[in-house]
C-alpha cells in the first residue's frame, strides 16, 4: 500500500481540522460564558458576606462584646 497525498486528502484532513476548531470555539465561548456567570454570583455573595459581616460587628457594639 502505498502512501500517497493527495490535494483531496489534504482538503479533507484540514476541512476535519476547522470543524474540530469551530467545535472548540463554541466549547470556548460557553466557557467563558459560564466564567462570567460565576463571576457575578461571587461578587453578589462576596458583597452580602461584607454585609452581614457589618451588621455582626454592629450587633457586637452594642452588646458590648467588642470595644467600639
Amino acid at each position: 500500500m502505498s502512501a500517497t497525498v493527495t490535494n483531496e486528502l489534504i482538503y479533507e484532513t484540514l476541512k476535519r481540522m476547522q470543524d474540530v476548531l469551530a467545535l472548540h470555539s463554541q466549547y470556548h465561548l460557553k466557557v467563558k460564558e459560564r466564567l462570567g456567570l460565576l463571576e457575578q454570583q461571587y461578587a453578589s455573595s462576596s458583597r452580602r458576606i461584607d454585609r452581614i459581616d457589618e451588621r455582626l460587628e454592629h450587633v457586637e457594639k452594642r452588646l458590648d462584646l467588642v470595644e467600639a
